[in-house]
């Protein structure tokens, strides 16, 4: 099938054995029914895809029930390992981490539950090695549980099944000169939100922080630069969003040919949404779509 054909949010791509794994949140309806799981579809040339694959359906006594949302998988010690955000009776929403020895799966429950704080409204984390060789996971502590969004970093031990020591709060989306107010369907509420926390570092050494959140124009996908090269920073946002207008939840990686693509979903609108690729250019400090 082709690109526009797989109705995907949050996409992610693995590149492993001369293929590319499309994975994504790929229920049917994230947002209210039970979730199903985890599909993913392999391609050589990023158009043509052959799947689905089912990558990961919950086991019996699984804890999360419901918002099966926006897997990352990587490639650490030998095995295949996804960050994938769920909710369940009696969990507040947040990451938790799978293993697999395949890059398609099938991908099996690896924490014990999510590897954010127990009490906060997380979601979206990523892997993150820094210079010393220690895993993070970088997350977003939701803008419904404290108004003002913030992207998080916290350790995690070396075999990925916990985190550890307390969690750093990196930036705030209001930060951002672009980032406006959301308004919560389900409570009513105002605020500024985080979601799709993607790093990439640049050939100069520079390292960027991609990050999603309500525009100017809609949803939105922009990035922040850390001054100082590690996670820690200080972060400071691009001037403007890198693709404004009705898409985000994106990452970076750059194709067999070499190019440095994007890749985000757009339309923002359930069941409409679609795996959309972009190529990229890098800058002195930042990048920028390909032409632009």
């Amino acid at each position: 099938m082709q690109t526009n054909a797989i109705q995907i949010r949050d996409p992610f791509i693995l590149k492993a054995e001369g293929q590319y794994y499309l994975f994504g949140s790929t229920d049917k309806d994230i947002w209210k029914s039970d979730g199903v799981g985890f599909d993913a579809y392999v391609s050589r040339d990023l158009t043509q895809w052959e799947g689905p694959i089912e990558a990961f359906r919950p086991p019996a006594g699984f804890w999360g029930t419901k918002n099966f949302w926006a897997p990352e998988v990587f490639h650490y010690g030998g095995a295949y390992y996804m960050f994938a955000s769920f909710i369940g009776d009696g969990y507040k929403r947040g990451t938790a981490i799978l293993r697999a020895e395949r890059p398609g799966g099938p991908y099996l429950p690896w924490s014990g539950g999510p590897v954010t704080p127990r009490d906060w409204m997380c979601l979206d984390g990523t892997l993150y090695i820094d210079e010393a060789g220690e895993p993070w996971i970088v997350f977003c502590h939701e803008w419904v549980q404290i108004g003002d969004g913030t992207v998080c970093g916290a350790r995690l031990t070396r075999d990925l099944k916990a985190s550890k020591g307390e969690p750093l709060t990196l930036f705030s989306s209001s930060e951002a000169s672009w980032s406006g107010l959301a308004r919560s369907p389900s409570n009513n509420i105002e605020g500024h939100v985080t979601d799709g926390c993607y790093l990439h570092r640049l050939e100069n050494g520079t390292l960027l922080m991609l990050w999603s959140c309500a525009g100017p124009e809609g949803y939105c996908i922009g990035y922040a630069r850390s001054e100082t090269g590690t996670l820690l920073g200080p972060w400071r946002q691009s001037e403007t969003p890198l693709f404004a207008k009705d898409g985000g939840h994106g990452m970076i990686f750059r194709d067999y040919d070499g190019r440095l693509l994007l890749t985000i979903h757009t339309p923002n609108k359930t069941p409409l949404e679609r795996a959309v690729f972009f190529e990229l250019e890098e800058t002195a400090d930042g990048v920028r779509l390909a032409g632009a």
